[in-house]
């Protein structure tokens, strides 16, 4: 037991939760963006009411009371081929990672500036004294 709470206590344990916590959260904005924002846009610069959700081609019989959208094919158990669903997913991924790489590199560029610029360290005595020498014994032309 005490193994596992010194595990379950590091400090590196702690923040992969946090990380695993926020990072589904953020997940469900950037698919609100990718959703709600970026395929009306898309469908409206195409011309028409795209949703990418419902492009799908059905791979088996369809009894006739059950009606040709996505839910309901999927509901019914009917096999489909969603390559639109696919698609949507795909923007959904390169949007969340294109905005968690500008996160990490914001939070790079804050952390570079609150570091404090090591002093270097003093030159070591003797090296001190053999640079002076070497300028002494310098020809001067």
């Amino acid at each position: 037991m005490k193994e596992f709470r010194a595990f379950a206590v590091k400090g590196n344990v702690i923040d992969l939760a946090v990380g695993v916590i926020i990072g589904g959260a953020f997940g469900k904005i950037v698919d609100s963006l990718v959703n709600d924002i970026m395929m009306p846009l898309i469908s409206t610069l195409l011309g028409g009411k795209i949703d990418f959700t419902n492009l799908f081609i059905v791979m088996g019989a369809v009894p006739e009371n059950v009606p040709r959208t996505f839910d309901a094919l999927k509901k019914a158990g009917i096999p489909i081929f969603a390559y639109g669903n696919f698609i949507t997913i795909s923007i959904n991924f390169v949007l969340l990672a294109f905005v968690i790489f500008q996160m990490v590199k914001i939070v790079n560029k804050i952390r570079l500036q609150d570091e404090e610029p090591r002093p270097t360290p003093p030159t070591p005595e003797d090296i001190t004294l053999l640079r002076e020498i070497r300028d002494l014994i310098k020809p001067k032309f």
